[in-house]
């Protein structure tokens, strides 16, 4: 297998682009080497531009649940695009889109499109602002919430990848109102609200999928959101991951807790750029044109992207393929943690749902600090043998894997080959 116009296009793009990138992820640089440069996709496999096949676990980082090019959302796209790109201006295609979200999470009776995770939840938190009338914001260390000022510290993903506590440009008044806590230590988050008396509220991923697949513990989400009740400050739960990963809906309430305020993005977009934040009417209602919350966007609700989206789950629904998700991940961790024993290499499988994630240490990963523990080193000689093997994994310790309904036995068997072959390597080093 060789990358050479990979390599070629590499350096073709350092001239014009940020380190050949457009997200730092993609840079390979927590595993070193060049990046792959991708050409086509199909079904459960990605080709790059040297014609190299992969069985595809990135899947743009969780949206192509269904696979790629899926034909049913392949032919809504194309009707579409017929009708043009872009108006400036509503069409029933939201409304449509709207009322699938809405149905599927508890508590959401109304919802704003916008163009990204990361616009999704800087609109939640300033919402959860507005409604509360107080400005601090609680976070947890490793979850990782988009690029915005407020909550660029202590995040997992490629901040992790990166060693970077924050971000350069990131003024020291943007985070003076971001508390940081500790994932599945309520503790940690009471402690915050014995010190300030103006926090609007927790904002959290139910499944941290930022620092590689954390799951809560010991009725964590539940607790939370019962003792924020008693505080008169509200739950923001960022389901841009976990949305429809692991049901149809969200993970909150396979963990039967309700958000006040709930941020979407990935799979409700079938591909396309798509993000959203929406709560019960009292919170919504202050959203302009309703409230005096100004929240604003000229391609929020773009055609093209609604119709893949709202085929794409119609599709999802149809399929409801969790069951067959959950066998097939638990399939995965039996054979990593089988390899892993085999070749005496430390490992730790998490999974939830579509999502998985293994971490190169021997201990159980509960939050950010336990997921540190991996051995990075190890992890990149795994992702580099996994590539040669033909299986495409996130080019990061720290990014969960995500399975689609458009995987084969055949990728299955491929996978499993990998995984043995990159635990021998993983394995020779000292």
């Amino acid at each position: 297998m060789n990358f050479k116009k990979s390599e070629k296009l590499y350096k073709k793009g350092l001239i014009n682009l940020v380190g050949s990138v457009n997200s730092p992820v993609r840079a390979f640089a927590s595993v070193g080497g060049n990046p792959l440069f991708i050409k086509k996709a199909k079904g459960s496999t990605i080709t790059d531009v040297d014609g190299n096949k992969y069985v595809d676990f990135v899947l743009s980082y969780g949206p192509m649940i269904l696979g790629h090019r899926h034909k049913k959302v392949q032919k809504a796209i194309t009707k579409a695009l017929k009708n043009g790109y872009s108006f400036g201006a509503s069409t029933e295609a939201e409304i449509k889109l709207a009322k699938i979200v809405c149905d599927a999470f508890p508590g959401m009776d109304k919802v704003r499109f916008v163009n990204s995770g990361t616009e999704a939840v800087l609109s939640g938190i300033r919402l959860a602002r507005a409604f509360t009338g107080k400005d601090k914001i609680i976070k947890f260390s490793g979850c990782y919430h988009g690029h915005q000022d407020a909550l660029l510290v202590a995040a997992g993903s490629g901040l992790a990848t990166l060693s970077l506590p924050g971000s350069k440009g990131v003024p020291e008044g943007a985070v003076k109102n971001t508390l940081i806590a500790n994932y599945n230590d309520l503790e940690s988050v009471k402690a915050h609200f014995d010190a300030h008396d103006d926090i609007a509220g927790v904002i959290l991923e139910p499944v941290a999928g930022n620092m590689g697949v954390v799951t809560p513990q010991n009725n964590f989400l539940k607790e939370l959101k019962e003792f924020l009740v008693s505080k008169g400050a509200l739950l923001i739960v960022d389901e841009v991951m976990t949305g429809f990963r692991s049901k149809f809906g969200g993970a909150q309430e396979l963990f039967e807790v309700e958000a006040d305020i709930t941020c979407l993005g990935k799979v409700i977009g079938g591909g396309f750029p798509v993000g959203a934040y929406g709560a019960r009417n009292e919170i919504m209602e202050m959203v302009a044109p309703l409230g005096g919350m100004y929240q604003a966007g000229t391609l929020s609700g773009n055609p093209i992207a609604m119709a893949a989206g709202i085929a794409t789950l119609s599709e999802l629904k149809k399929q409801n393929p969790y069951d067959k998700f959950n066998e097939v991940a638990a399939i995965l961790e039996v054979i990593l943690l089988e390899k892993a024993k085999k070749y005496g290499v430390d490992l730790v499988v998490n999974r939830f749902g579509s999502m998985i994630n293994p971490f190169f240490t021997n201990k159980e990963i509960t939050n950010f600090a336990d997921a540190q523990t991996s051995d990075t080193k190890k992890f990149s000689v795994f992702f580099w043998e996994m590539i040669k093997n033909g299986v495409f994994i996130p080019p990061s310790q720290f990014e969960a894997w995500f399975l689609s309904s458009a995987l084969t036995d055949k990728d299955i068997e491929k996978t499993t080959k990998a995984i043995d072959l990159a635990m021998e390597k993983v394995s020779q080093i000292s």
